[in-house]
């Protein structure tokens, strides 16, 4: 039977992370599965909490939303430790990407039962943050500074959250000049944001990346080009549905190393935390992290 060090965000989801956590550790002890549970203070606190938890041969979970997801993701990428994730925050992208389930009694079945399989990470390089890795994508542009009004919006939950932040960055944005480099492919961007995806979701469940996959090896990168402040609007509203793609202001290349420059300060970030300006490089870490989930069942956008 699995044993299991829960890493619990207290303040996930502008609640609690421990309430997602009660009847799912319940389920998990009544079925013979040892659990202990540990709170973070910090965002490298948790980082450490899980690395001595993997050293100790345990499953890690991570309790909270994308930033305790992707962080502790990065922690553990190539150590062998296995993750499981307990989404507890307000966005759940990742935990979406994988399909999991929001009742507490399939997703006790799936951390007891399911098999480890692989999923990619990226590696996030920059003067800032040197190297670092992260699950679901870089964003660098109008959605970087979207989710720091997120962020900000404390009285808001969810995608409203996302949405307020969105209309509050739209409204101030002037479109950027990009060099976004695939594979050693250069090619000029001018516009609202560039988006290197692990996963087809991000800011509460957009789907700003429909054909990207957390398995395969390679990273979608979106670009959308400058258009009228109304049409903007328009993509934004598509994004619920991945329509966005077939317009022409966007652009979806696939690459395996992207690096990210423009020709002013342009904010970019990650799994809703890392936050820093231009430029930037991003590796895709193909089969990098063992993850409790059932890929057969993983949403198919």
């Amino acid at each position: 039977m699995r044993q299991f060090t829960a890493v619990v965000n207290p303040t996930a989801g502008d609640s609690t992370g421990a309430a997602s956590l009660l009847h799912l550790a319940r389920l998990l002890r009544e079925a013979g599965a040892e659990l202990e549970t540990e709170y973070s203070n910090s965002l490298a606190h948790a980082q450490d909490i899980a690395r001595q938890a993997g050293e100790r041969g345990r499953v890690v979970l991570a309790v909270g939303g994308d930033g305790m997801a992707g962080g502790i993701g990065g922690a553990l990428s190539g150590t062998g430790t296995v993750l499981g994730l307990v989404p507890a925050g307000r966005g759940n992208d990742f935990a979406r990407a994988l399909g999991l389930p929001a009742d507490p009694a399939a997703l006790a079945d799936l951390l007891l039962h399911a098999e480890p399989s692989p999923v990619d990470t990226i590696e996030v390089e920059s003067a800032v943050h040197h190297r670092t890795v992260v699950l679901g994508s870089v964003y660098a542009g109008v959605d970087a500074l979207a989710n720091r009004h997120a962020n900000e919006a404390r009285l808001l939950r969810g995608s409203a959250s996302y949405y307020a932040g969105g209309l509050r960055a739209v409204t101030t944005w002037r479109p950027a000049d990009y060099r976004v480099t695939v594979d050693g492919e250069e090619h000029a961007h001018r516009g609202y944001t560039v988006v290197a995806a692990n996963s087809p979701y991000y800011g509460s469940g957009r789907l700003i990346a429909p054909g990207a996959r957390v398995d395969d090896g390679l990273l979608d990168i979106v670009m959308i080009r400058e258009a009228p402040r109304r049409l903007f609007f328009t993509l934004m509203n598509e994004l619920k549905t991945g329509g966005h793609v077939h317009r022409p202001e966007v652009r979806v290349l696939r690459g395996k190393e992207i690096r990210i420059e423009a020709t002013r300060p342009v904010p970019y970030g990650a799994d809703g935390e890392v936050e820093a300006t231009l430029p930037v490089t991003v590796r895709v870490r193909p089969a990098d992290l063992p993850v409790l989930w059932r890929p057969a069942t993983a949403e198919r956008p």
